[in-house]
């Protein structure tokens, strides 16, 4: 099924993000991880990409792997970065042919250390690959990332809404936030959207604190994720990482209850291939399944 048509038909829809261990021995722990999240009944999951491709076979052996093994919708991360425009499509048939429909089209990161490279005849932008996918498999949903707080590589917010709008424009059906910590910079960007004649619906990303040490990982990966000093103090009060986790997850619960409350298209949970928090949060609000 199509991300957009199940969007289509629940008021809030709920996801989760895994992404392909680069362990072998670690593949047993995620599927059991997967296996946890399964009894919430998701309205779909996604798998990511590594940065400049680097987890491309991975990544698809663990998304047809989930969509064979457990019948849940599964989105694909497809990334631009360094990637030509024929391998692109031999990945898209395998994908095609494995019954695996949803992809989210992103501009991507290169490897630590390397510049930003465009393949030769490549996708200098998401743009440029939502239009492709549109054009050469229109069966498929293709989605795109949304950023609150503003995209680290555009200062200008303005311009930033411009090149959002031309990732709609040729053809994403819906949006997917990068992870906030405060409700109302997710609202404003919704705003901001609307104002951009941005119509299409917005998933709200929220990833749980679970330690002192993650959030500063989750600050760097985020390229300057805002930290509000109300989360700061609770962290700072706890005196292990389990409180640091059960703050976390009680801060991420209100801001859960708060979106649902206003009706957000989805909320989308980056998991990190744990369990704990995203369950603790759904038992927190007594949330099962999809509202409708």
């Amino acid at each position: 099924m199509l991300v957009k048509d199940i969007l289509a038909r629940t008021r809030t829809a709920f996801s989760f993000e895994f992404f392909p261990p680069k362990a072998e021995g670690d593949w047993d722990a995620l599927f059991q991880t997967i296996a946890d999240l399964r009894e919430l009944e998701p309205s779909y999951v996604s798998v990511t990409y590594g940065a400049g491709g680097s987890t491309r076979e991975r990544t698809h052996n663990l998304v047809v792997r989930i969509q064979k093994e457990t019948g849940i919708t599964v989105v694909s991360h497809l990334t631009c970065v360094n990637a030509p425009r024929d391998e692109v499509r031999q990945i898209l048939e395998r994908y095609d042919t494995a019954g695996v429909h949803n992809i989210l089209a992103l501009r991507g990161d290169p490897p630590k250390g390397q510049p930003w490279t465009c393949a030769p005849g490549g996708f200098p932008y998401a743009a440029d690959l939502v239009a492709f996918i549109k054009k050469n498999f229109p069966h498929m949903g293709v989605a795109v990332a949304g950023f609150p707080e503003g995209h680290p590589a555009t200062p200008n917010r303005l311009q930033e809404m411009d090149h959002l709008k031309a990732k709609v424009d040729a053809g994403a059906d819906y949006i997917v936030t990068q992870l906030f910590f405060e409700n109302r910079d997710f609202y404003d960007f919704c705003e901001r959207c609307d104002l951009a004649g941005i119509k299409v619906p917005i998933i709200a990303g929220i990833m749980p604190v679970s330690s002192r040490s993650g959030m500063v990982r989750m600050a760097e990966l985020a390229a300057g994720a805002r930290i509000p000093a109300a989360l700061l103090r609770l962290v700072n009060r706890a005196k292990t990482d389990e409180d640091v986790a059960r703050v976390g997850a009680h801060w991420a619960t209100e801001q859960t209850r708060d979106l649902i409350d206003h009706a957000v298209r989805g909320i989308h949970f980056y998991t990190l291939n744990k369990a704990s928090a995203t369950r603790r949060i759904h038992e927190n609000l007594a949330m099962k399944g999809a509202i409708l």
